[in-house]
């Protein structure tokens, strides 16, 4: 799996795939420079007069609720369909799914409308989007990642989508075409910093729509990637201040060795 991150991330930067971005206000410049430093090339567009057209070259589509309205939902779901009309990857992160009515129904009709998904979020998101009773904060999950797999499980059934839950451990859940058969991989990379800077997830999910872009459609990739920066950045930090600036560092200057180095990575059954 190892050599798959790293083709994966060595393809990434020779094709610096597009990719389009309808974000929460809150991290669109985070998001932004977490794919500008790993190689690809990001667009925060969300106008649905230049949506169709640029679902035509773009690689994937990255939705984001973190700062919902009755506009912006109507957006995203023209977007998802001019991803979907042109064979591209969704990846949706439904942030704060289960805090309120509006979240979760949204978050269920854009995993309902998406054609190629994947869903990255929290546990507590995971678990509420799967119709279960989650515990959260507002946006921040008080589930374990472990007590989402269940609920994981059930997502990919229903909507046909690969999953990645990130927290302390990531899981990543993905279902092989020919065979049918869940693949559970489970990822012990970060930091206990990371937390602390606000759309960190989201950056996840812009990477994981990056990785998407270049065929690397599991989800496994970005949340790898991400880990090991994340413990890299933490190496040089003191806070997370400048555990901020140290992570794009980081995904910059990431190469094989590091991530040999770093990767925690097991396939798990469950």
């Amino acid at each position: 799996m190892q050599q798959i991150i790293m083709k994966a991330l060595n393809d990434l930067r020779q094709q610096k795939p597009l990719v389009v971005n309808i974000t929460n206000y809150v991290v669109m410049n985070n998001s932004a420079n977490a794919l500008l430093a790993v190689g690809a090339s990001p667009i925060m567009a969300h106008s649905r007069q230049e949506m169709a057209e640029m679902m035509s070259f773009a690689g994937a589509l990255v939705i984001n609720i973190g700062t919902l309205d009755s506009v912006w939902i109507e957006r995203m779901a023209f977007a998802i369909e001019q991803a979907n009309a042109n064979q591209k990857m969704v990846v949706l992160d439904p942030v704060g799914c289960g805090a309120s009515t509006l979240r979760t129904a949204t978050s269920r009709r854009f995993s309902q409308l998406a054609e190629r998904l994947i869903i990255r979020a929290n546990a507590s998101e995971i678990i509420a989007l799967a119709g279960e009773t989650a515990q959260s904060k507002g946006v921040d999950a008080l589930d374990s990642s472990t007590a989402a797999l269940d609920a994981a499980h059930a997502l990919l059934e229903t909507y046909g989508c690969n999953v990645v839950i990130s927290g302390e451990r990531d899981y990543v859940l993905s279902k092989d075409q020919e065979s049918g058969g869940v693949s559970v991989a489970a990822l012990n990379n970060g930091h206990a910093m990371m937390p602390l800077i606000t759309g960190m997830g989201c950056s996840l999910s812009a990477l994981t729509g990056a990785f998407a872009a270049v065929g690397e459609t599991t989800g496994l990739a970005a949340a790898a990637v991400l880990g090991v920066a994340g413990e890299m950045a933490a190496e040089q930090a003191a806070g997370p201040g400048s555990l901020q600036m140290q992570l794009l560092d980081a995904l910059y200057q990431l190469d094989e060795a590091a991530l040999s180095e770093h990767l925690k990575l097991a396939v798990v059954n469950a």
